[in-house]
């Protein structure tokens, strides 16, 4: 295996390719599989060979020709079994058929020397897995390029098999012939989060190294520029400062890459678990929600005693402002936001529990929320099943509370403050209500516009309960431009005939 992916030497079985007898290059034609049921044929069957019928699923006739005497272990010229015929194009009657009648389930054949069940697995059919699993095929057996059934269903990014496999008591750390674990080679040869992100439910050995250039998982990532692997690794907890057998540590080899969003994003990991060792941001980190009620409150103090004051210079209290909003924000960055809020502390795995209704994995709080609604930036959590009618009561009481603010605002302005509206209009008025109290104008504004977006979000919040539907379902509904989806009918072509023929059509 070669390049960027892996390459299969005697049974062209791309993505979506069966196995056909003729057929030697590597994974370059784009025909469709020949799948179980009933296909048309330009010959009779009562003329094909054992191979072609096995390739079609014509179990009749390998009944035939396996009563007249033919041996299910025989091999063909290339190598191939009858049961690894069966496999790469999902025959079961077929597979439980040959074994009734002494097949070898975990019998090696082809240039890889792949078992069936390495045949099946690279083309991702389940069903298959499973029935040779219970025939009592051996998961842990490696192929001529030393890769076991889990690191082949990683390569091919088949999850379900991954799990199945998983859930069979495959370990998930196991080696290949060189030393690479299954999170290693989704690190290093699929690009993308997934498998990475699913290997990674299962808590894998993350510092592990190869057995040949000691590197590990995070160096691969790197190396392949997989940045999405990457991301998810050092998410996990991956050590940066594991040296390979060169001594070179993930961030240099993204040095030596050049590239650049590699190199920044080990960089800034590499400072916050810095700061997180610190012992008094850990210290200002345990009484986070204390800090967070401080700043906010010690913020509208400040804001009310700067508006107040008896200056006349608005030039410096406004920079008094701007040094006050400056210095808080700062604070909340560096210290009260040292960590990401969470939502839950575990979260489901994918693909390995039932799914809940209407859920939803959120990757802001990376967690599978049950009857979704959205994320709502206001309280930085997912709304769900559990407190979206604490979310309903939040918007309500801060509705109230706002119009409430802002009667207040107004009576106040009526009783103290000398204003002449309707002699000289709103700019006057605007400024002599300011002038009187700034304090209060600042809380009027601010009730203002938590008065329009909860009112407006509450009515939606409330409309959407009464027709039971939820903002994230009436989103996906919304019509988009160029989504039309063309059903094309791709004709499945039997075993032996020409490349040609077997060109799907595009539109």
């Amino acid at each position: 295996m070669a390049g960027g992916g892996p390459a299969c030497k005697n049974h062209c079985h791309g993505p979506h390719r069966p196995h056909v007898h003729s057929c030697r290059s590597v994974c370059r034609e784009k025909d469709v599989p020949v799948l179980p049921g009933l296909h048309p044929i330009t010959e009779d069957p009562g003329t094909c060979d054992i191979v072609k019928a096995t390739q079609y699923g014509m179990l009749e006739r390998c009944k035939e020709l396996v009563e007249a005497g033919y041996d299910v272990r025989q091999p063909d010229k290339e190598n191939v079994t009858l049961l690894h015929w069966a496999a790469i194009n999902n025959r079961q009657e077929l597979v439980k058929y040959y074994i009734s009648k002494g097949a070898v389930v975990d019998q090696l054949g082809g240039d890889l020397n792949s078992t069936p069940l390495h045949w099946a697995i690279r083309q991702g059919h389940l069903p298959m897995v499973i029935l040779l699993l219970k025939c009592g095929a051996d998961p842990s057996l490696i192929d001529g390029e030393g890769f076991s059934s889990i690191h082949l269903a990683v390569l091919f990014q088949h999850v379900p098999i991954v799990a199945y496999l998983i859930s069979k008591g495959q370990n998930i750390d196991t080696a290949d012939f060189n030393g690479l674990t299954p999170l290693m080679l989704a690190a290093r040869k699929v690009v993308g989060p997934e498998p990475t992100r699913f290997l990674l439910k299962f808590n894998p050995s993350l510092n592990a190294v190869d057995g040949v250039q000691k590197n590990t998982a995070l160096h691969w990532a790197v190396t392949s520029g997989n940045v999405s692997a990457a991301e998810l690794l050092l998410e996990a907890g991956a050590n940066m400062d594991i040296k390979n057998a060169k001594g070179e540590t993930a961030l240099d080899l993204a040095i030596q890459t050049q590239n650049r969003f590699m190199i920044y994003m080990l960089m800034e990991e590499g400072r916050m678990r810095g700061r997180r060792n610190n012992r008094l941001l850990r210290m200002m980190e345990k009484y986070e929600l204390f800090l967070l009620l401080a700043s906010c409150l010690t913020l509208l103090w400040a804001v009310g005693y700067v508006m107040n004051l008896s200056s006349d210079s608005w030039l410096l209290k406004g920079c008094l402002l701007l040094f006050l909003l400056a210095g808080m924000a700062l604070f909340v960055r560096q210290f009260v936001g040292l960590k990401n809020l969470r939502y839950l502390p575990t979260a489901l795995m994918l693909s390995s529990v039932r799914k809940p209704l209407r859920s939803v994995h959120c990757l802001l709080c990376d967690s599978c929320v049950a009857r979704y609604d959205q994320h709502s930036l206001w309280i930085a959590q997912c709304i769900g099943v559990g407190n979206h009618h604490y979310y309903l009561l939040f918007l309500s009481f801060l509705t109230v509370t706002s119009v409430w603010l802002l009667y207040r605002s107004l009576l106040y302005w009526s009783n103290h403050c000398v204003t002449s509206y309707h002699a000289d209009g709103a700019w006057t008025y605007f400024t002599q209500i300011t002038s009187c109290s700034p304090w209060v104008s600042y809380i009027f504004l601010l009730a203002c516009f938590h008065t329009v977006w909860a009112s407006l979000w509450l009515t939606i919040q409330l409309y959407q309960v009464l027709f039971c539907f939820s903002s994230y379902s009436s989103h996906n509904e919304l019509p988009h431009e160029g989504s039309i989806k063309f059903e094309i009918l791709l004709a499945r072509k039997p075993v032996g005939t020409t490349i040609f023929k077997d060109l799907p059509v595009s539109l």
